[in-house]
């Protein structure tokens, strides 16, 4: 379970998409690995930001310093409501800033439709050293796409090809490709749209597409099983991580940014030039 103490079961075994997964059996309320409650989860989130932040730092030194080509790409992809924003703010938050790489994918431009679906996403991805995080992805164009027929049935399952060759190309550049679906169940969704139009503070978050695209849901919810089926790899598996409740949620993308960075056995750079002179250099000056 690695430097966090709070987990009573690895989280990133449990949520991780294998052979004969069914979305349909994931329960949105559950907390898989961890026992403690919205109070806890407060404190196990400031000590998880302490050790992410410490080794996202030591990924970007070694970049900067080391040459290590290695990065991550975090890919979150959800219903409306789901969340992907407060883990952007509570969970990469709490990392300096100048090591992550954010990218938010709306409608596509005219710019970007006379493209492959891909060329705009090869334009955002992460450099050496960081982590980039994309809010939506190159996966709008197998989900929304195909449950709005905005492609033919042909174009998509061309897609899903594309996107496996896509990211083992990414994988074997040194990126680790951390894909996680928020899963909300619609009872929860309902109740943070109403808040949303209950809220004047919170009207700006609102958009009347949003009850249109939940009508959908079951429609969504399919799209999503084939997306699992047909792009979980080994080099970037998909994680489900149940989402009603939004501490719990912040809590798992943490550990499997954790999990990740701890895989690569990172080190502080050394140093390319002579300490001891430079020590005695400044005591001199």
């Amino acid at each position: 379970m690695g430097l966090e103490t709070y987990w009573n079961e690895d989280p990133s075994d449990q949520l991780r998409v294998r052979q004969g997964f069914r979305l349909d059996e994931v329960d949105p309320r559950s907390t898989p690995g961890y026992d403690g409650d919205k109070h806890a989860a407060e404190a196990s989130l400031a000590q998880g930001a302490e050790i992410l932040a410490g080794l996202q730092e030591q990924l970007f030194a070694g970049s900067r310093m080391g040459g290590d080509p290695r990065r991550i790409l975090l890919v979150l992809q959800a219903m409306d409501t789901a969340g992907k924003g407060g883990i952007v703010r509570h969970v990469m938050g709490a990392v300096d800033p100048q090591g992550v790489q954010f990218a938010a994918f709306k409608k596509p431009t005219e710019e970007e439709l006379a493209h492959d679906f891909l060329w705009r996403i090869e334009k955002e991805l992460p450099g050496p050293g960081l982590i980039g995080v994309f809010d939506r992805s190159h996966y709008e164009d197998v989900l929304i796409a195909r449950v709005r027929e905005l492609a033919p049935p042909e174009e998509i399952e061309r897609r899903y090809d594309a996107i496996n060759e896509f990211e083992a190309e990414l994988a074997g550049s040194g990126v680790t490709i951390i894909k996680v679906m928020l899963h909300i169940s619609m009872e929860e969704q309902k109740q943070r749209l109403m808040e949303r139009l209950e809220r004047p503070d919170k009207h700006w978050k609102f958009n009347p597409g949003d009850i249109d695209e939940r009508l959908l849901a079951p429609m969504y919810r399919e799209a999503y099983q084939l997306v699992f089926d047909r792009t979980t790899t080994p080099h970037a598996p998909w994680y489900v991580v149940p989402a009603d409740r939004k501490w719990y949620a912040r809590l798992a993308v943490q550990h499997l940014l954790i999990d990740a960075l701890e895989a690569m056995n990172l080190d502080w750079p050394v140093a390319d030039f002579d300490v001891e002179e430079l020590k005695a250099r400044l005591e001199a000056s």
